[in-house]
């Protein structure tokens, strides 16, 4: 009987290939290793400069200040908006979603990355077969050979693309860039939602105080009323006189409604946002409001503001993959290198399966290369170059936008507290009118004509400041989304101010291009604003 000599199967197989073979089959596979370190195509290059000008527009610059906008909110000294922007920030839909889309670029990204690398797979039949003893093959005129058979086969098959010319590689950080843009994106969803949580916050408390001012114009035209009732009973007023105070009270009365209703409809939104049922929040609706303060606002300069922007950090991404893409196009005009290894063991008995005389082995390298496809690949390449320069135009677009929101931000900002200084002022002015004309008209010294006159004159001024205080907010919450506020934006690195504006820092200005927004502290030019009614 034959000695049966098991023997470990990778000692077996490298047994298998004839002793003068195995070192030239080496030294082929290092060159091939050597030679998969070219990369084609261009690599990533900055974008061209974009010309940002030398700083704000705005003549209110003051000594550059860092500002930490990741949570703008808390400077507001409002703990509703603090538990509000907390529980979005955990619970809101939206946010979620972008968390999961970055789950899958970042799985996207891991696919590409396994490309690179080897494809192995195992398996093990048994095939039990018999052969006509009449077909081609003459099994029955074959000495030992029977027409039945069955053959155990066990073993494993290997496959690598050596990548030779780099166009995994490019793929690799064409995936890498879209995983980036990806998360950039979801901190621009971030900052989407801390501003819209604010801007209905802040509609709510606005629609509430307004609401205090209707009710305080209506105590008001109320007292006026019952004035001019006792003044017809004691035969001073006619009852024309008392009929146009009804009227101008039930006007604003009428007002009552629609407010209430904006009110409710916004803290039914402010639900949502948190990722909840509409009604979660309507308690907000008879709780206490707690005054919101419109602080100084440091700005910093124009890159810090540019390197903040989400949408700039997804556009210069986005530009890095299209470059990557040219090269993963380019790699097709040259030759493919694949190599496939197979081997296992292969016996009629199982007694024999494992043995080294059973062992089966194969190795295939395969060269392809496109010779002609009319053109399509040189045309691949030229629609990732024209792609490329889309990307390029589109950050370019992606700057301009930042600065140009930042810019309108800026002055509807200080806009706003101009407007609220003046609306107070305003609002002062017409109670002393008010005040005179009540008194005028109880000592009998003027008609009922000019003390309706002076009511309707506080009503619409009173109205007026509560709306430019709810306007001044909305106008300082967009101010913090056009900086970039919200989110925690990476740090910025050592900068020259005499270099153009490149991908990962931002277009850099001079040093004394910075501004502060208005500050409502300083001086009686921005008095504090508060929610005061």
């Amino acid at each position: 009987m034959k000695s049966k000599t098991r023997t470990p199967f990778l000692r077996s197989t490298i047994t298998g290939l004839p002793p003068g073979r195995v070192r030239p089959l080496a030294l082929a596979l290092s060159c091939v290793l050597l030679t998969a370190c070219a990369t084609v195509g261009p690599g990533y290059r900055e974008p061209p400069p974009v010309d940002v000008g030398s700083g704000w527009t705005l003549p209110l610059a003051s000594e550059s200040q860092s500002a930490d906008l990741s949570q703008w909110w808390s400077v507001l000294d409002d703990p509703v908006l603090d538990r509000l922007m907390a529980t979005a920030l955990a619970q809101n839909l939206d946010l979620r979603q972008a968390a999961a889309r970055i789950d899958e670029a970042r799985a996207l990204r891991d696919r590409v990355a396994g490309d690179r690398l080897p494809t192995v797979g195992a398996g093990a039949s048994v095939n039990r077969r018999r052969q006509s003893e009449n077909g081609p093959l003459p099994v029955g005129a074959i000495p030992g050979l029977d027409a039945t058979q069955t053959i155990y086969d066990a073993g494993f098959d290997a496959a690598w693309e050596a990548d030779l010319f780099g166009a995994k590689r490019r793929a690799l950080e064409g995936a890498s860039a879209r995983l980036q843009a990806t998360e950039a994106e979801a901190q621009g969803v971030r900052m989407r939602i801390v501003a819209e949580v604010a801007r209905t916050w802040f509609t709510a408390v606005g629609a509430r105080y307004e609401l205090h001012a209707q009710q305080a114009t209506l105590d008001t035209l109320q007292q006026t009323f019952e004035l001019v009732r006792l003044r017809h009973a004691l035969g001073d007023a006619s009852a024309a006189d008392v009929e146009a105070a009804y009227a101008q009270w039930t006007a604003v009365n009428a007002l009552i409604p629609d407010i209430q209703a904006r009110q409710r409809a916004a803290v039914l939104s402010l639900g949502v946002l948190l990722g909840a049922p509409p009604e979660r929040e309507l308690a907000l609706l008879d709780g206490p409001l707690t005054p919101s303060t419109l602080r100084a606002l440091p700005v910093g300069e124009r890159a810090d503001m540019l390197r903040r922007r989400p949408d700039v950090l997804v556009a210069e991404r986005r530009l890095a993959a299209s470059s990557a893409d040219i090269g993963v196009a380019t790699a097709e005009l040259f030759p493919k290198l694949s190599i496939g290894v197979g081997g296992g063991f292969q016996a009629l008995s199982t007694g024999d399966w494992f043995d080294a005389s059973s062992s089966r082995f194969s190795i295939l390298p395969l060269i392809s290369w496109r010779l002609f496809d009319g053109g399509r690949v040189r045309a691949e390449i030229q629609a990732r170059e024209a792609a490329e320069r889309q990307a390029a135009l589109a950050y370019e677009q992606a700057v301009l936008t930042a600065l140009s929101d930042a810019e309108r931000a800026l002055g509807d900002y200080h806009g706003g507290l101009d407007t609220l200084r003046r609306r107070g002022m305003a609002l002062d002015a017409a109670r002393t009118s008010y005040g005179h004309a009540k008194a005028r008209y109880a000592a009998g010294d003027t008609a009922l004509v000019e003390l309706l006159a002076a009511q309707r004159s506080l009503h619409e001024t009173d109205t007026a400041a509560v709306r430019a205080h709810t306007s001044a907010a909305m106008q300082l919450v967009a101010l913090y989304k056009a900086l970039g506020g919200g989110w925690e934006a990476p740090a910025a690195p050592a900068r020259n101010t005499n270099s153009a504006p490149t991908p990962g820092r931002g277009p850099t200005v001079p040093a004394s291009s910075h501004f502060q927004a208005p500050d409502s502290t300083q001086g009686d030019h921005h008095a504090s604003q508060r929610w005061k009614y």
